[in-house]
């Protein structure tokens, strides 16, 4: 299936004006609002047989010139069939950046949406066990945000010290 024509069965089903695509070298993309971007990613994996989740990444936009989105999340796809690779980007905003999670369609995004959230703070509503995997749960910023201080808020003052013979 070609790019054309994964655009063409998107533009049948959601209409011509409800995305927006992009390419650059061999990355093609498409650019979706958040409210509609599971039934996109559904509709990919369904009958355009992206059956792969390769990669569910995030980055803050906070001081990005032009932006006008703080979160941008992305979904990178693959169809292991022909080996068509598609990158779906979506965003979400402040105060509560929420997404719908993507688990139901591929159980490998468990651990990917868990990572984002963990990083960023980007919930995804329905999420089986959405808890932080990276930080200790006591944690309670996000430290890939841009408005996270560089020397830290005093974390490292907040745990005990573990020494050699207690780990």
């Amino acid at each position: 299936m070609t790019f054309e024509s994964i655009v063409n069965k998107l533009s049948e089903k959601f209409g011509a004006d409800s995305f927006s695509t992009s390419e650059f070298r061999d990355n093609r993309r498409i650019l979706v609002p958040a409210e509609r971007v599971y039934a996109v990613l559904e509709l990919l994996k369904n009958q355009c047989g992206f059956d792969l989740l390769a990669e569910l990444g995030g980055a803050d936009y906070l001081q990005f010139p032009d932006a006008r989105d703080r979160y941008g999340v992305w979904y990178v796809l693959v169809n292991t069939t022909t080996g068509v690779r598609l990158i779906v980007k979506t965003f979400a905003n402040d105060p509560e950046p929420t997404l719908p999670s993507v688990f139901s369609l591929w159980k490998g995004a468990d651990w990917m949406e868990r990572e984002v959230y963990d990083m960023y703070g980007v919930i995804f509503d329905g999420h089986p066990d959405l808890r932080r995997i990276l930080m200790p749960d006591e944690f309670t910023a996000f430290p890939m945000r841009k408005d996270y201080p560089m020397r830290g808020r005093g974390e490292r003052h907040n745990f005990p010290v573990i020494t050699r013979p207690e780990s």
